[in-house]
């Protein structure tokens, strides 16, 4: 199989481009490092492009193992034809694989494959000519009550089930079927009998009905989830039968003879039992896949602006765990997020302590110069924050309430025991939200980003698709920063291009041992660390107190020669050049251009050396809520608020409004004009304005507008 082909005409590119990105990719190259550091090989494609080229060519590679089990399996069993042989290699989808196998594939015992042990098969055959004849006298040859045949009923019976299964494994058959429920087939949902009130979250759809192919995600992964769960019962078929049954008869149904009677019913016979509930698992499967697709798509969007969040930055933190009864866990973060101090305060106990707690926060801010406070924003969150509030400090401090989703899964795993095995899981969650604070991706790569609480039914979707798209998400998002070498955790050093865990951890151990890396170069000394994985990883990785100036910028060292002769060019150093505009101005980047770097690479040299090392993420901005409102029950309607964008579904985005209960702004309350997507609107994160349309405290949900504030 021409792989580079196919895989041009599907995402409309050229053939050379595809051809070399599979080539980079297969030699070991990464996406990220492809799509940044070889813009001339591939025709300049971008991250999305190179993936997508990646994820086709997984799947034509998997198409090509089971071409190739298949046609060991037809001729183990002495039936591969030349033209049965020519048709497996020329199909081009596991479907059209699958439906060539079908009538050869080892089956358990059916009605049909009895019926052919009881010698039925030349009956069956006679009738399918559908010759003019006394069905009755033909049948009357196979009657054989030591075969289990009784009499001529059971013989007709028997053929009419060889008929059944021979019509349902017909290719053709089995398209005309699958391109009517493409048109017409319904997803329909009903509750389970007599679990009314146990299923009442699926209510909407207790009675429920839509064109199958036009449902959106989150509607089908509900439904789905339903009778996962045992409350619905789901169905997906055309609700009219009549037409998949008539084109089948107009194939297979030739005159009205006794014999066409018999052939008909087996043909209506094959629809209802094989061919409809077949096709009916084939569309649930694509439906399925196309909602996780959906699903991870949205959940992926959101862990990228999630992960690409404004850092505060090396900032003195103070970081504070929230809690009524057990009292609040206060760390305190040098600049690099140590941890340097941290005791436990208890505000809401008495009014007594609540005073000895603003002193306290008072006192440590002033001890450890604090410049930062982070409030984590569940259970007391915005309680904790008016308390921060009454203290007087004596230098400007901003207090900023973070997310607490994922912390106390970080809090009680082997990374958090690693860096803290000498605190409790309290302490280690303080710290996880002040850091969060200050660079949230350093943070958020030591959490299963399932569990960051951005996604949408990410437990029902295909967890190997998620997983693998949400760890491109990761792996993008992390080499498009940048990672400081020296300071780098051994998590995020392992999502750097062409390192992973293990050369992470040797990474890690010899700084520990050896102290601060004083050049990119000198990662070569790391045990295993070859030239291939230098290659990948070096232009991500940056050594700001290197001695070259390089080596701070995402200038790759396999450029650094070239940079040289610019300088040089122009009479100047590096250094000189890289802090000098009107210098690099005198530069002619088409002087440079050579078969192997081209002006795509020597723009983006030009613009690192403009701005070295430049921190892709938007500037931190505080965010506060509404002082007067804090509990669900402080809420009315029409109120307008400012809030939070915390996460982003197909369906609408959830707000936080500071009440301990996200509200949804619905898509249609999104904007003054038709949306089909929440992320053309808002993004992870986005302070916004909402006005309240609807609060429901018995269930705890809040609706939330966008529109005309």
């Amino acid at each position: 199989m021409n792989y580079a082909n196919i895989i041009a005409e599907q995402l409309n590119l050229g053939v050379r481009q595809v051809e070399k990105t599979i080539e980079l990719l297969e030699s070991g190259a990464t996406v990220p490092f492809v799509a940044r550091y070889r813009k001339e090989a591939t025709g300049n494609l971008n991250e999305v492009q190179i993936t997508a080229i990646r994820d086709i060519l997984i799947k034509l590679k998997e198409i090509d193992k089971r071409r190739t089990a298949i046609l060991q399996s037809i001729s183990e069993q002495g039936k591969l034809t030349a033209e049965l042989q020519q048709a497996i290699e020329q199909a081009t989808t596991m479907t059209e694989l699958e439906d060539l196998y079908l009538p050869y594939k080892p089956k358990r015992k059916t009605r049909a494959t009895m019926a052919i042990e009881k010698g039925l098969q030349p009956l069956a055959e006679a009738l399918m000519k559908q010759y003019q004849c006394d069905v009755e006298q033909l049948a009357m040859k196979y009657v054989d009550a030591e075969k289990g045949v009784e009499d001529t009923a059971a013989a007709l019976a028997g053929a009419r089930d060889i008929i059944a299964e021979r019509v349902s494994e017909d290719i053709s058959a089995r398209n005309k079927i699958r391109n009517i429920f493409r048109r017409s087939a319904v997803l329909s949902s009903k509750v389970v009998k007599a679990k009314e009130e146990e299923a009442e979250k699926f209510q909407s759809w207790f009675d429920w009905k839509e064109n199958a192919m036009r449902a959106p995600s989150h509607r089908i992964l509900a439904m789905f989830r339903g009778e996962e769960e045992g409350f619905l019962r789901v169905k997906i078929a055309p609700e009219d039968d009549g037409p998949a049954i008539e084109a089948l008869e107009r194939q297979f149904v030739r005159g009205n003879y006794e014999s066409s009677q018999q052939v008909d019913t087996a043909v209506k016979d094959s629809y209802k039992r094989l061919i409809a509930p077949s096709i009916e698992t084939e569309y649930y499967n694509i439906l399925k896949e196309r909602a996780d697709k959906e699903a991870i798509k949205v959940f992926a969007e959101n862990l990228r602006q999630l992960l690409l969040a404004s850092p505060l930055g090396q900032k003195r933190t103070l970081a504070i765990d929230p809690g009524f009864r057990t009292g609040c866990k206060v760390v305190c973060l040098d600049a690099q997020g140590q941890l340097i101090h941290n005791e436990t305060i208890y505000p809401f106990t008495s009014v007594r302590e609540e005073r000895a707690a603003v002193s306290k926060l008072e006192a440590l801010v002033e001890a450890f110069k604090i410049e930062a406070i982070a409030i984590g924003n569940g259970t007391a969150g915005r309680e904790t924050e008016e308390v921060v509030k009454r203290c007087r400090f004596k230098s400007k401090v901003i207090a900023v309430m973070v997310s607490e989703n994922g912390a106390s899964v970080y809090s009680a795993s082997d990374v958090a025991r690693r860096e803290f095995p000498d605190y409790d899981v309290t302490v280690r969650g303080a710290v996880s939200i002040g850091r969060r604070l200050m660079d949230p991706l350093s943070e958020l790569v030591k959490i299963d980003p399932k569990s960051i609480g951005v996604g949408q039914y990410q437990h029902d979707v295909d967890q190997t698709m998620l997983h693998d798209s949400l760890e491109d998400v990761v792996i993008s998002c992390v080499n498009s920063v940048g990672v400081e070498l020296n300071t780098a955790s051994r998590e995020l050093l392992s999502y750097v291009s062409g390192i992973g865990p293990v050369l992470a951890g040797r990474i890690v151990d010899y700084r520990n041992k050896r102290g601060p890396f004083h050049s990119r170069k000198e990662l070569m000394q790391v045990e295993r660390l070859g030239d291939k994985a230098f290659e990948q990883c070096a232009g991500f990785l940056r050594v700001r107190e290197s001695e070259n100036p390089l080596d701070r910028s995402a200038v790759h060292p396999e450029r650094y020669a070239l940079v040289e002769r610019m300088a040089e060019g122009v009479g100047a150093s590096v250094e000189e050049l890289m802090k000098d505009k009107e210098l690099r101005s005198k530069i002619d980047i088409n002087r440079f251009v050579s078969d192997d770097c081209g002006l795509p690479t020597l723009k983006d040299i030009m613009k690192e050396l403009d701005k070295p090392g430049l921190d892709p993420r938007a500037k931190f901005e505080v965010f506060e809520f509404d002082k007067n409102v804090t509990r669900i029950e402080d809420l009315k309607e029409g109120m307008v608020l400012p809030g939070i964008v915390t996460n982003i579904t197909a369906f609408g985005a959830f707000v936080d409004v500071g009440v301990h209960q996200d509200g949804l702004v619905h898509i249609s309350q999104m904007a003054n004009r038709r949306v089909n997507d929440p992320n053309e609107v808002v993004h992870l994160h986005q302070h916004v304005q909402v006005k309240v349309l609807e609060v429901d405290l018995r269930r705890h949900r809040i609706s939330l507008s966008m529109k005309n504030i």
